[in-house]
């Protein structure tokens, strides 16, 4: 028996509340503090909306609502699950504290076209929220390229010919990579019938040959895998970190390469489902593509100078640990790869923004300049720290907890070797971060006696985000309960009962 349906129309709400600030944003273009004050209330209402409909989702209910029919088999419809409310709760309370950080960011940086930045990043916000919320592939797809429109202007915010040159290659490939999945739902559509999400996947054997099938995961996963880094999809990627550091915390942290390997979940979990990939045979070669991936990323990563292009590096190594979990198709791999979704986003967040305060406080953005700079920055690099440690795997931080539970799925699956995988990334991913906080507190240089701390409408999103690193990984159901909602949405995937969480 299935969970039980609820029609609500709170998941429309959450979605529409953004997109009505940026209509008010716009018009408040002459007024900074209005304008900043329509992303704050929206931030907030939309995080009051979404937390309002979890406890009925943790209690295994679905709220759903259809707010447009077009023709027969063919709706916009909304429905908070537990895999979207995953998403959902995630996206919402990080737009609130990037939101924060982006007004102390545009002003301490002096940025131009404010109004548009923060206009964008709304709707880039209403569109993740329609992903999240989702309940077919044809609302998934009208919010995914929604969302591919509404980050362009933020790639190009500095209107030079670089950032441009970025932004032409961004959508370069998330629109090809989108029109490809596109084929695919269309496909399936004709196949089925439908295309409504469902805990299990609701393709099978009965529609089309195993070719056929293989052929449309393949069209799913390639317009999926793109805004997940997974490489060799993930050029677009490091490029687009000429745009301004809120920015790069929204493509990797809170938006784009986080729909990405939503959507992967989504194509694995509820539309093909792990039965009929175990027949199919893909998922394993999936498996080691992300496999591949998480290694040559990390240590590529190792030669960047430049911290953001480093971080990028990391962020496509770290969102393929989703990919290998979901691909694994045991529970536990699956329970691990969701989780991963928050655990990334929240110690990501901090590097990203740590980044950001050091630019903007001190103007440097490459990692042999920042000799000494914890002395004057403790608490930025400090947060940066704990964050690095947390990528690595360390215990009593966010990042052990998935990790430790992909590693699980692997064993369970009977793939040992992907347990040295996590092994040997965890070792780059130290080697990559670590030296980065060594050098900014036990070199000395002369170079930051001038400087202080981070602006504390910087600072203080910071040490939340890192806060909050810890504190999951100690209490992963704090708060929203993430580990309960990633613990649910793999019971239902895999069809198991009483799935065992690790003690959490």
């Amino acid at each position: 028996m299935g969970p039980e349906v609820l029609i609500d129309y709170r998941p429309l709400w959450a979605v529409l509340i953004s997109l009505v600030a940026a209509v008010l944003i716009l018009f408040s273009d002459r007024n900074p503090n209005l304008r900043e004050s329509w992303t704050i209330l929206a931030a907030i209402g939309k995080v009051a909306i979404i937390y309002s409909m979890l406890p009925l989702v943790l209690s295994g209910h679905v709220l759903e609502v259809a707010p447009l029919h077009i023709a027969d088999g063919i709706t916009l419809q909304l429905r908070a699950d537990t895999a979207g409310m995953l998403f959902a709760a995630l996206s919402s309370v990080l737009w609130l504290v990037t939101s924060i950080y982006s007004i102390g960011y545009m002003r301490g940086h002096n940025e131009t076209h404010q109004t548009g930045y923060f206009a964008a990043f709304a709707v880039c916000l209403s569109a993740t929220i329609g992903i999240a919320l989702s309940a077919n592939l044809l609302t998934f797809i009208i919010f995914y390229e929604i969302l591919t429109i509404a980050t362009y202007p933020l790639v190009i915010h500095s209107r030079n010919e670089e950032a441009k040159r970025s932004g032409r290659k961004y959508l370069a490939y998330t629109l090809i990579a989108g029109q490809l999945f596109l084929v695919a739902i269309i496909w399936t559509y004709i196949l089925v019938g439908h295309g409504d999400f469902q805990a299990g996947g609701f393709l099978s054997m009965d529609y089309a040959s195993p070719g056929v099938l293989r052929f449309i995961f393949l069209l799913m996963i390639l317009g999926t895998a793109v805004k997940a880094g997974v490489m060799p999809l993930h050029g677009w990627l490091p490029d687009a970190m000429v745009a301004p550091t809120p920015v790069s915390a929204l493509l990797h942290a809170v938006a784009v390469v986080k729909a990405g390997a939503f959507g992967v979940v989504r194509v694995i979990g509820y539309v093909f489902g792990p039965d009929l990939l175990s027949q199919l045979g893909v998922a394993e070669i999936l498996a080691w593509v992300a496999a591949f991936t998480i290694i040559v990323s990390s240590l590529i990563a190792i030669r960047q100078d430049n911290l953001k292009r480093r971080l990028a590096f990391s962020t496509i190594g770290q969102l393929s640990y989703v990919v290998l979990g979901v691909s694994l198709l045991t529970p536990l791999g699956i329970l691990g790869g969701m989780f991963h979704i928050i655990a990334h986003a929240f110690m990501k967040i901090t590097l990203f923004f740590c980044a950001g305060a050091i630019t903007v406080t001190t103007h440097e953005t490459e990692i042999s300049q920042m000799q000494g700079i914890g002395k004057r920055m403790p608490f930025t690099l400090g947060a940066f720290t704990i964050a690095s440690l947390g990528i690595a795997g360390t215990p009593f931080i966010v990042g052990f907890i998935s990790k430790w539970n992909i590693a699980l799925g692997a064993l369970e699956s009977g793939q040992g070797l992907f347990v040295a995988v996590l092994i040997a990334s965890a070792l780059l991913a130290t080697s990559y971060l670590i030296p980065v906080a060594y050098m900014g507190f036990f070199k000395k240089s002369d170079k930051f006696t001038k400087y202080g701390e981070a602006r504390k409408d910087m600072l203080i999103p910071i040490m939340i985000t890192a806060a909050v690193s810890i504190v999951l990984g100690i209490f992963p159901n704090f708060g929203a309960g993430f580990y309960k909602l990633a613990v649910m949405s793999a019971e239902s995937i895999t069809n198991s009962i009483h799935l065992i969480g690790g003690g959490w």
